[in-house]
């Protein structure tokens, strides 16, 4: 194989990688945003994709991200993958923040505005024995309800972006391709 590592990576050297990327997040951030680029879709179905990929990685609970993303960018018109790429935003370092940000719109919207009521002192216990009945109202209800204007927001700032990049991207990339035609026949 071509470009095959002559040693595998250790669990450990994984569970490293993808929680800090080997080289540097600058690079990373680039790299995500060509494969967003050159994915062969509509401008729409990319951003559709992406930004239901981002709605949902605004959702409190774990494990259905993507089956959420794939669900959302299947109704729209989104791009598949695009939809998985975008999910990536709920990684281990960004999802404290998102889960905060969540909680406290909830919270506000619950409420009816900025919420003077502190978090149950027993929160510990509830998360120790994962008492779903009792985590309801203090905590998971205001992330779920939460979660829904700020994923809204987050998909639109997205959205138009992507948009307006993937389809200057593909048009310079369709005029290149028509000079080099040109070039060949001349």
């Amino acid at each position: 194989m071509l470009f095959k590592r002559r040693t595998k990576p250790g669990l450990r050297e994984r569970m490293r990688v993808a929680l800090w990327p080997r080289r540097s997040v600058g690079r990373s951030l680039r790299y995500f945003g060509k494969r967003v680029l050159r994915l062969r879709a509509t401008p729409h179905a990319i951003a559709a994709g992406l930004a239901a990929g981002i709605f949902s990685s605004f959702i409190p609970i774990l494990g259905v991200h993507i089956a959420v993303a794939l669900a959302i960018a299947w109704v729209i018109g989104g791009n598949i993958a695009a939809a998985i790429l975008g999910t990536t935003l709920g990684n281990p370092l960004f999802l404290p923040f998102i889960w905060g940000a969540t909680l406290e719109a909830g919270r506000f919207v619950l409420s009816g505005g900025p919420s003077d009521e502190p978090f149950p002192h027993h929160l510990g216990h509830m998360l120790r024995h994962l008492d779903f009945a009792e985590l309801w109202g203090p905590i998971v209800k205001p992330m779920l309800i939460g979660a829904i204007p700020l994923g809204l927001i987050a998909a639109l700032v997205v959205y138009f972006p992507t948009r307006w990049l993937v389809a200057s991207f593909q048009n310079r990339r369709k005029a290149g391709f028509r000079l080099e035609k040109v070039a060949e026949t001349s």
